[in-house]
């Protein structure tokens, strides 16, 4: 019996988002204050500059870095066409947690015709965060 190689770092899905942020130290302390992330990792560079860094969200594995001329961030791009879609067991408090940590907000939380209990924000970064729990579904 062969033993599988490990591909990938432990707990990091096949598909992971790496954010672009103007202002990645500030962006991980909105994402702990905005969503209770926890920060797993962080390579500085130089002058403070986030070469890399890791945080938890939930279960999902968020990479983020300062911005680049190899990858700019939704400012440098005028905005960002995607939404990051996030389960939680709260979603009215997570709504308000990140709109009191500075978010701004897209869609007020409210019951939708899918089902879900739903609301969206964008980060003070640029970037598109929407916010559900799942509602008891008639079968």
């Amino acid at each position: 019996m062969s033993e599988e190689r490990e591909y990938r770092p432990h707990g990091v899905t096949t598909l992971t988002p790496y954010l672009a942020v103007r202002g990645a130290a500030k962006a991980i302390d909105f994402y702990k204050k905005a969503f209770d992330a926890r920060e797993l990792s962080r390579f500085e560079g130089d002058g403070g500059r986030v070469d890399h860094a890791t945080i938890l969200i939930g279960d999902a594995t968020v990479y983020l870095a300062d911005e680049s001329d190899r990858a700019p961030s939704p400012q440098a791009l005028g905005g960002t066409p995607m939404v990051f879609h996030m389960y939680v067991p709260d979603c009215d408090a997570v709504y308000e947690r990140a709109l009191a940590a500075g978010a701004r907000s897209i869609a007020p939380v409210a019951d939708q015709e899918w089902g879900d209990r739903y609301g969206q924000v964008e980060d003070p970064f640029g970037y598109r965060w929407g916010i559900a729990t799942m509602q008891a579904h008639e079968h």
